[in-house]
């Protein structure tokens, strides 16, 4: 091991967690012909080729993926190690990493970080995207927790925590009705114009199923994934709208929008996924 050079499989680490040789040489601030040379310096040393090129791209070869994860646990570590230094629970600021898939509702992740909101003594980050990306984030300690409206299983090198935190019951929502006569399911939506989740969404497959069971047949004038273009749709289009009563909450408070009624039986599930860490951020635990 006194031949190994860290600094060569530190560059590796990055060059497989970019998958690109120019993003990565441009992030470390190295030439890019400097770092291909101590890759292939580190490939020479461990006698096999830790990559395939695939075009512009870098893809790991079977054994890359085994240094990868090695490389993984090692600077994984000690990027935990410098996170806990920098907001462990003796510092004067705490800092909270989060990540939140981008379906997510804004309501909710707001409601759920209200009691760090305006904290002197917490410094908040807050990152959206999908939840591979964030999960890839997690796995080297770039976040402390990802926020998800959908629950991963832990697979071998990426033991996920993933702790259902809430559920929200979904309703039809939509304009003010003229009139004080209850709306009644399923007579009342049958043939209405509806804005509903996108087919990959898991409310939409709960409200599809359970309006097959009952027969209830909706025109569909808009399939969204996006919940803040949802609640947007929802306000604007004067269509019914099938969403968790957080997203519309404010224009619910306002007037803007009626709940109809709860969809019986159908839910939007929230979860919180975190990684191994020896030394989980003292907020962190506090919040969840």
């Amino acid at each position: 091991m006194k031949n190994l050079n860290f600094r060569h499989l530190f560059y590796f680490w990055q060059v497989a967690k970019l998958g690109h040789l120019t993003r990565a040489a441009r992030q470390l601030h190295v030439s890019q012909s400097a770092l291909s040379a101590q890759i292939r310096q580190l490939e020479g040393y461990l006698g096999k080729p830790l990559f395939d090129r695939a075009g512009r791209t870098l893809v790991l070869t079977e054994f890359g993926t085994t240094v990868l994860d090695y490389a993984d646990g090692i600077f994984g570590l000690g990027q935990e190690l410098m996170a806990a230094v920098r907001g462990g629970e003796g510092q004067l600021v705490q800092r909270l990493r989060v990540g939140a898939v981008a379906t997510l509702s804004r309501n909710f992740l707001e409601n759920l970080l209200r009691p760090v909101l305006g904290q002197l003594q917490i410094r908040l980050s807050l990152e959206s995207g999908t939840l591979e990306e964030l999960l890839g984030r997690l796995h080297v300690h770039n976040l402390d927790v990802v926020f998800s409206n959908r629950p991963v299983v832990a697979e071998v090198g990426r033991p996920w925590r993933c702790v259902r935190i809430d559920r929200q019951s979904v309703c039809m929502v939509g304009p003010p009705r003229s009139g004080s006569k209850p709306f009644r399911l399923p007579s009342d939506a049958a043939g209405q114009r509806f804005v509903v989740p996108g087919s990959s969404s898991d409310i939409r497959s709960q409200f599809d199923l359970w309006c097959e069971k009952r027969g209830l047949k909706v025109e569909i004038a808009a399939e969204v994934d996006d919940m803040a273009m949802l609640r947007l749709l929802a306000r604007d289009s004067g269509a019914i709208t099938v969403v968790p009563e957080v997203v519309v909450q404010d224009e619910l408070r306002d007037g803007r929008l009626k709940r109809y009624c709860v969809v019986p039986g159908v839910f939007e599930y929230f979860y919180a996924i975190t990684g191994q860490r020896r030394m989980p951020p003292a907020i962190l635990k506090k919040l969840l």
